[in-house]
């Protein structure tokens, strides 16, 4: 029940992060697979994302202290974003420090992994909560108006998230296909 739960919180903060600016915050893994935020991970790139973001900002109409809130919320997730890929770099230097090495030292490579990961978790943890200040300050209008945009991208997510499993499908049945012949 407890991890269900923390789950949904986990991916509900997530989201309004996501609405709010926070995909920006998340670094490749080490070793870069799959790029920003992993295998399957799909986020809206620089100028789509950053439109979107303005658009939401426009359609608030902040008063001075939600601008506060808002900005230093932005300022909290950019600062964040650059420590967690200073992190991500400081871990690839590490590994690329031990690449040459006949025998990898998995056990150092695992902790400097688990250390990098706890101070992202962090980081994400500090952008969720600057985020939820922002949204607690907002009025029941500015929320529908937020919960309207979140909605929208669960939905486009989905869409997203349908087309992938399609698009698996297809290959899936194709390999199949081809290595019975």
């Amino acid at each position: 029940m407890y991890k269900k739960t923390s789950r949904f919180l986990a991916i509900a903060a997530a989201a309004l992060a996501l609405t709010a600016g926070a995909a920006h915050a998340q670094t490749p893994p080490a070793g870069g697979m799959g790029g920003p935020g992993g295998p399957g991970m799909h986020h809206m790139h620089g100028g789509d994302f950053m439109m979107g973001f303005k658009k939401l900002h426009d359609k608030l109409n902040l008063n001075a202290d939600q601008e506060k809130q808002w900005q230093a919320a932005l300022n909290t997730m950019k600062q964040n974003h650059e420590q967690s890929r200073k992190n991500f770099e400081q871990l690839k230097q590490q590994f690329d420090s031990m690449k040459n090495q006949p025998i990898l030292d998995m056990n150092a490579l695992h902790t400097a992994r688990q250390q990098v990961e706890q101070q992202n978790a962090q980081l994400r943890e500090q952008n969720a909560q600057a985020w939820l200040a922002f949204y607690n300050g907002l009025n029941d209008q500015q929320k529908t108006t937020v919960s309207t945009a979140l909605k929208e991208h669960f939905a486009k997510m989905e869409q997203r998230g349908e087309k992938m499993r399609q698009r698996w499908e297809q290959h899936r049945g194709a390999a199949s296909a081809a290595q019975a012949q």
